[in-house]
Order: C-alpha cells, then sequence, then structure tokens
C-alpha cells in the first residue's frame, strides 16, 4: 500500500526521521512541536514496560518511543475523535509501509517493530483508570495544554485550542489519572511550561509523584528557559536531580549539537 491510501484531504504525511516513521498531520489543525521530540528523548521506558500517552494528538509520542525503546505496549488515548482517527491510520500506515502486515514480519533492517506495540484509544484522559485500570502502567507520558482558562480563545471547540489550553482537563486532571494508572514505582514524564512550576509541583504531590529529575529547556544561552522536563515516581522518595540546562539554538536557524542528535540529523 502507498501513503496516499491512509491519507485524506487537507492531510500530509511528516518524517520523523526516525526508523522509516511517519506521521498523519493536519496543518489546520494542532501540528506536533519540538516539546513532544524532547520528551520523546527525555522518558525512560525499559524493555517490557507498558506506556500510556496521555493526551497523544495525533501519535506523536507512541510512535516515536516505538523506534527508541524496546517497550511492550504503548497506548495512546486522545479525546477529540478526528485527532484519534489521524493517530490511528498513522499506526496502520507504518505498519503497511514497512512490511509488517505479516504476523511473522517485522520491521525492515533494524527498526522495532509498530505492529502489535503501538494503538491508540479513543477516549477522555480524565477516565483513563476506568478505560484500562488501575496500576496499569510501567510509564505515563504526557504533553499537557500549557494554557490555563479560556483566556484569548476565539473557538473554545477548535483543535489547537483544545491542544494548548485547559479546556478538557487541568493539570490536577492529569497528576491524578497519571498517578492512579501507574503502578507503584512507575514513572511520569512531562514536559510544561516554567511560569506553573510552583502549581505542577503542588499537584504532583497530592497525588503521590515525586519530581526526580527535571531539565529546563532554553531556546538560547542568553534567554529565559521557555520549557521544563519533568521526570517523577509514583510513590518514590523526596530527591530532586536539577539537570544541566538544555540549549535549542546556537543562532537563528541552527540548532544546537545536542538538538541535532535529539533529531537524528
Amino acid at each position: 500500500m502507498r501513503q496516499e491510501d491512509f491519507i485524506r484531504d487537507g492531510e500530509r504525511a511528516v518524517d520523523l526521521q526516525r526508523s522509516n516513521l511517519w506521521l498523519i498531520q493536519d496543518p489546520e489543525r494542532f501540528c506536533f512541536g519540538m516539546d513532544a521530540v524532547l520528551l520523546s528523548a527525555y522518558a525512560e521506558i525499559k524493555a517490557g514496560e507498558r506506556c500510556l500517552d496521555m493526551g497523544t494528538g495525533t501519535g506523536i509520542l507512541p510512535l516515536l518511543l516505538s523506534a527508541k525503546t524496546d517497550a511492550a505496549e504503548l497506548v495512546g488515548l486522545e479525546i477529540q475523535p478526528e485527532s484519534a482517527d489521524m493517530a490511528s491510520r498513522s499506526v496502520a500506515m507504518n505498519i503497511a509501509l514497512r512490511g509488517e502486515n505479516a504476523p511473522e514480519n517485522g520491521a525492515a533492517g533494524e527498526n522495532r517493530p509498530v505492529r502489535g506495540r503501538v494503538r491508540i484509544v479513543q477516549g477522555d484522559l480524565r477516565e483513563a483508570t476506568a478505560l484500562f485500570g488501575r496500576s496499569s502502567f510501567d510509564v505515563v507520558t504526557c504533553n499537557p495544554p500549557y494554557m490555563t482558562g479560556g483566556h484569548g480563545i476565539v473557538n473554545p471547540a477548535d483543535a489547537k485550542a483544545i491542544a494548548r489550553h485547559e479546556i478538557l482537563c487541568t493539570f490536577e486532571d492529569v497528576a491524578r489519572e497519571a498517578a492512579a494508572a501507574l503502578r507503584p514505582g512507575g514513572r511520569f514524564y512531562l514536559v510544561h511550561r516554567p511560569f506553573r512550576l510552583a502549581e505542577i509541583f503542588a499537584a504532583l504531590a497530592k497525588y503521590g509523584l515525586e519530581p526526580k529529575r527535571m531539565r529546563l529547556v532554553y531556546p538560547y544561552a542568553d534567554k529565559e528557559p521557555n520549557m521544563v522536563l519533568l521526570g517523577c515516581v509514583r510513590g518514590g522518595r523526596a530527591r530532586l536531580a536539577v539537570e544541566k540546562p538544555l540549549i535549542l539554538w546556537e543562532k537563528p536557524g541552527e540548532y544546537t549539537p545536542e538538538v541535532k542528535e535529539l533529531y537524528g540529523f
């Protein structure tokens, strides 16, 4: 089958620069950004573990993690039917293009398979434990909406507004469901905005998610950080390691060597 067999009008397939993986996106809806790529590199998933990505959008995190880890299962949970449908078609497209349709076949070359490992579920992350059960995952990831309330939103039903603003969920919803879905000692990885760190830490503490790692992300070395990566453990002891800063750009149009490596350039 061809890419065209999976793509609808207005959509396009984006090369993820990893293991011949592609992602279907609609430029009129929300498209993944650098934060998703950084989170996929930050999350640590061991061989045989199960991972839930809450608010997966078009499935960028499960697909990237399928190339980077030996997870047994990567589940993407997405509330918007259109985005969940694109994510499901991306999974099916990659399975077909990589020759994984036959049960005896894996991905080409050394690529890790998508078939049997990545699946998309259309549903509300606020009901994650009702959908999957308590303590059912080793790892939870989330790239949640960064902005609170409806400030500046023209159309609260717009896909971009839902992805950026806490319209359908709050960060407390995310923390509560992540904690419930994780087994004791399970790990929660997220990317967010530094200006909300006080609120984030309060919500994590409320639900027993102990921050263990933190890395601030700076657009340039002389600018303020605009993202923060966090790694937490359900029921972990209090000890936070603040890791070295991640600088994105050396100058306009040129990534730092570390970011180039993350993107696979």
